[in-house]
């Protein structure tokens, strides 16, 4: 009777702890229509930059960096705000909130790039704010050993945003004259949605950690959460691999070179790519949870090499772009929730969106400096960017490797 017991009560342990919490389903509902949102605009500003605005490479990799690395103050800031003041749930929706104001702010800017480049400043600063408190949010209704799970439900759902979003600006494109005008509309439609959802079916959650001293909320304690050697090790290797990283944007806009590929089709690439993350998100969150984080993660970016032959096997032909898309949504689900799982995992509850806000400023301005590289590069061709990138990139995944098997040594 007693091994019974055990193992019935060991079953249900199991059982609850696979489960999901409805707030990140919320929270993940809240991405997905804003993701769609975001992506319909994010899938034709290559476009909208170098075929109607007539941006430069350069110019380009400098407003693309923009886009990726602009968002480190902010994050910073709304993660400390929100972990001082207990309000993530407010904090999230301010920059839910000024990220949708932007789309329809996209119609008066004309041909005026520096203003398109503000205005880009000004959403990326909003989804700094709202990125750090969300997945705080998300640790927080996640027990210890789900973390990884949670936050791949939340990807998935983030990334089915991530397919209808740009499928939605393909039909837009076929479809209407005033193609750009539409999309930006539709957008700022759909992210309101988003917000509503937020804003009606998630409260703020103050957890306290058994396992943890109680940790006083301010600039010094969130500073100090970097003297912790596996959360400083974790933020180095993340911001080493990141650099390292070529942007999407770069990536599409070589395979549509290799491919010919015309202008109305090129959203789809975006497309792709998202309905692979989907598919991988949440059995690569179990996996992470059940092995090792960090290997799950570093394998991610091995992936990401493969990506990086596409210039050299393209050349026209349609049938492997399926196989590098695939790869790309597998890399993202291996890296994006299941980096965050390991990092919430290595800090106290109460300073968790500041440490997600520290590690998620130091991708993004390691971003910031790649797709800056990656424009000046880029006059020499994708391939040869693409060699670069692929050179660095196996540095840094050996120096990840390395890193960790000494730290581990030293304990």
């Amino acid at each position: 009777m007693y091994a019974l017991d055990w193992i019935s009560r060991r079953r249900s342990r199991q059982t609850d702890s696979k489960k999901v919490s409805s707030t990140v389903w919320s929270l993940g509902f809240t991405s997905l229509f804003t993701d769609v949102s975001s992506e319909m605009v994010s899938s034709i500003l290559p476009l909208y930059f170098i075929a109607q605005l007539g941006l430069t490479p350069v110019q380009f990799g400098f407003v693309d960096g923009l886009y990726q690395g602009v968002t480190a103050l902010s994050r910073i800031a709304s993660g400390f705000l929100a972990d001082r003041w207990r309000r993530h749930k407010e904090m999230a929706l301010l920059g839910y909130g000024l990220s949708a104001l932007c789309k329809p702010a996209f119609l008066f800017t004309g041909r005026a790039w520096g203003a398109v480049a503000a205005l880009i400043a000004l959403d990326r600063t909003g989804k700094g704010i709202r990125t750090a408190p969300r997945d705080a949010l998300i640790s927080l209704y996640s027990d210890k050993e789900n973390l990884g799970a949670s936050f791949g439900v939340h990807r998935a759902l983030d990334a089915v945003g991530a397919v209808i979003g740009p499928g939605a600006a393909f039909l837009i494109l076929s479809h209407t004259r005033a193609a750009f005008d539409v999309v930006f509309v539709v957008s700022f439609c759909l992210a309101i949605i988003g917000l509503g959802i937020l804003a009606l079916f998630v409260n703020n959650r103050d957890q306290a950690d058994p396992k943890r001293p109680a940790v006083i909320v301010s600039l010094k304690a969130a500073a100090h959460l970097l003297k912790d050697k596996p959360f400083f090790f974790l933020v180095m290797i993340s911001g080493l691999l990141s650099l390292c990283t070529m942007s999407d944007s770069f990536i599409y806009l070589g395979m549509k070179q290799q491919l010919n590929m015309p202008a109305k089709f090129f959203p789809l690439l975006y497309l792709g790519t998202s309905l692979f993350y989907v598919f991988f998100s949440i059995p690569l969150g179990r996996l992470a949870d059940q092995t090792s984080r960090f290997a799950v993660f570093v394998s991610g970016h091995v992936l990401l090499l493969g990506v990086y032959m596409a210039p050299f096997v393209l050349h026209g032909e349609w049938p492997p772009i399926f196989f590098f898309l695939a790869l790309f949504g597998a890399y993202y689900a291996a890296t994006d929730g299941v980096l965050m799982a390991q990092a919430a995992d290595l800090m106290p509850v109460s300073l968790r969106a500041s440490g997600l806000a520290l590690l998620s400023t130091v991708i993004n301005t390691a971003n910031l400096l790649s797709s800056v590289i990656a424009g000046w590069l880029w006059n020499r061709g994708s391939a040869a960017t693409s060699k670069v990138f692929m050179g660095s990139l196996v540095l840094a995944i050996l120096v990840a490797l390395i890193g960790r098997k000494v730290r581990t040594s030293h304990g």
